[in-house]
């Protein structure tokens, strides 16, 4: 590894936007970059899914954590309702478990595999969460690190330190609030083994389908979350002693109210130097990762705090008139919604890897379109002193369809239009093999009942956040595409993350969707069983 994260976020600045642009247009798939990449996966060299401190003692969780009783689907509504829960180890415990926990394994080529609460890009699981504490029931105030392998917290630091992520964020007042913060990361080489430079999209990718578990659960235990993206990056970095060329920091959430203000620690915060375990024999590092994490850094808590609500005039840019037909949304009533708990929807959900050709009904994909865009509650989208329902926070991304077997909804490509509640018909006809050119040839696009993409005005995004905006626009395409998931596994469909022609995806939906760039993609349908060979 070269420089360090001072030192090149002395070279860039967060508002020389030319930086996303190169990193993106870099990282863009074409057939040119996919058919003569070189690039293979060194199963002999595959990185750990797990950061050990092998020093460090444990502190095991509890495993009896409640039942929220709460359906999928409601807990996809908004935010949490009514008086707020008391947080104790135990709903804490629940949250960490079914937003990153191992909820399964399975026999594999390399051994055995552990597959986790979110989805993660490739299975690789470079995610990491940690704690940052005062005093709570059974808890020791400190900094902490999850380890999802044995379901155990191990403290690094002692004491109450919330105080340093408050001022890190220009004192957000859903911070300097919290009992305890939840702090995200990626170790990257976990992830650009297999994934190269494109690795830093996924650091988005895969912390926003985390963040949309983790939003649910707090919901369904009625307990307060938030997204923070706006933070001064050093002083977060350094207060999880982490090794900055290699693993950074990338969402607050902040968990719960408290009545007691955060003690600010006294003195410096000292680098720990703690041993972790080697991931594999040797990592490659990939610089376009590191330069683009230090060209979106913050160095302030001022600049931090520019960045805070207002969101970019996106309805400035007004979308043309709609010109195809339109079919409002068809939601079911509340009744008759599937009422599988929160938790045993999460248990339940994977990633389809294979789809059958089958349809789904128009009011599945409603359910799932109203619950997927019901708004995130982040610092960056919000609206100054409005009280917004979840329906009216704004949001950065658009969503685009083809839907390829819908009964009530004739297929074609589509874009969705939140404010009308209705989709919008752009070009009418069987598309299946033109979905599964777009998202690199896979089956499972051609297959699936309906592609949703995700796609965002980057211009205005960035002209807004700076590059700090490129994280933002990756995170909350991935947490709706998360919900995304959710409701489709909570109406016991199937559905999985896939990955695009970045290009070709805009050019298919333009005119409507000409200057826009694609962040995430899923695709739903009827999971069906892989036949085994011989």
């Amino acid at each position: 590894m070269v420089g360090s994260e001072s030192s090149d976020s002395a070279i860039y600045s967060n508002r020389d936007t030319q930086a996303s642009w190169k990193y993106h247009t870099a990282t863009n798939h074409t057939w040119h970059s996919v058919s003569t990449s070189s690039h293979y996966m060194d199963w002999n060299n595959q990185p750990r899914p797990f950061k050990i401190y092998p020093d460090l003692p444990e502190q095991r969780l509890p495993t009896g954590f409640p039942s929220s009783g709460m359906s999928a689907l409601d807990s996809l509504t908004g935010g949490a309702s009514g008086e707020s829960a008391e947080l104790t180890l135990e709903n804490l415990a629940g949250l960490l478990y079914y937003s990153a926990g191992v909820t399964k394994g399975a026999e594999g080529p390399g051994g055995r595999m552990f597959f986790r609460a979110a989805a993660c890009t490739g299975a690789l699981y470079h995610i990491e969460l940690y704690l940052v504490c005062g005093d709570l029931p059974d808890l020791e105030a400190g900094v902490y690190q999850f380890g999802a392998h044995d379901f155990a917290l191990r403290r690094l630091r002692e004491g109450d330190f919330r105080g340093v992520l408050a001022e890190a964020s220009a004192g957000e007042p859903s911070v300097a609030d919290a009992p305890v913060v939840i702090v995200t990361t990626s170790v990257y080489w976990r992830n650009s083994w297999k994934y190269q430079d494109r690795a830093y999209r996924h650091c988005y990718w895969d912390s926003g389908v985390i963040l949309a578990n983790l939003l649910a659960m707090g919901n369904a235990y009625r307990l307060p979350l938030k997204v923070v993206a706006s933070f001064a990056d050093g002083p977060v970095n350094r207060l999880l002693d982490l090794d900055e060329q290699r693993e950074v920091a990338l969402q607050l959430v902040p968990v719960g109210r408290s009545s007691q203000p955060p003690v600010l620690p006294a003195g410096e915060v000292v680098p720990l130097g703690l041993r972790v375990e080697p991931y594999s024999r040797r990592e490659v590092d990939y610089p376009a990762i590191r330069e683009m994490h230090a060209a979106s850094s913050l160095s302030s808590p001022e600049e931090a705090s520019g960045l805070r609500g207002s969101p970019p005039p996106l309805k400035d840019r007004k979308d043309p008139e709609p010109q195809g037909t339109l079919f409002p949304l068809d939601l079911p009533p509340t009744e008759e919604l599937p009422q599988d708990t929160i938790e045993e929807v999460i248990i339940r959900r994977g990633s389809s890897r294979r789809f059958r050709r089958e349809s789904i009904s128009y009011r599945q994909l409603c359910t799932m379109l109203d619950r997927a865009t019901r708004g995130v509650d982040a610092d960056f989208l919000e609206e100054p002193g409005a009280a917004q329902s979840p329906e009216d926070v704004p949001t950065l991304n658009q969503l685009y369809l083809i839907v390829n077997d819908v009964d009530g909804l004739p297929a074609g490509s589509y874009v969705f239009h939140r404010d009308r509640g209705a989709l919008e018909q752009l070009q009418a006809g069987e598309m299946r093999e033109t979905a599964g050119r777009l998202d690199l040839g896979q089956e499972l696009a051609s297959d699936a009942s309906v592609n949703v993409y995700f796609l965002t005005d980057l211009n205005a995004v960035l002209e807004r956040y700076g590059n700090r905006g490129y994280r933002m626009a990756q995170m909350e395409a991935s947490t709706m595409g998360g919900r995304l998931y959710l409701g489709a596994y909570a109406q016991r469909l199937g559905a999985t993350g896939l990955t695009f022609f970045d290009d070709e995806v805009t050019e298919f939906f333009s005119p409507h969707a000409e200057g826009k760039s694609v962040m995430f993609l899923v695709a739903v349908g009827r999971s069906t069983r892989r036949r085994r060979t011989a």
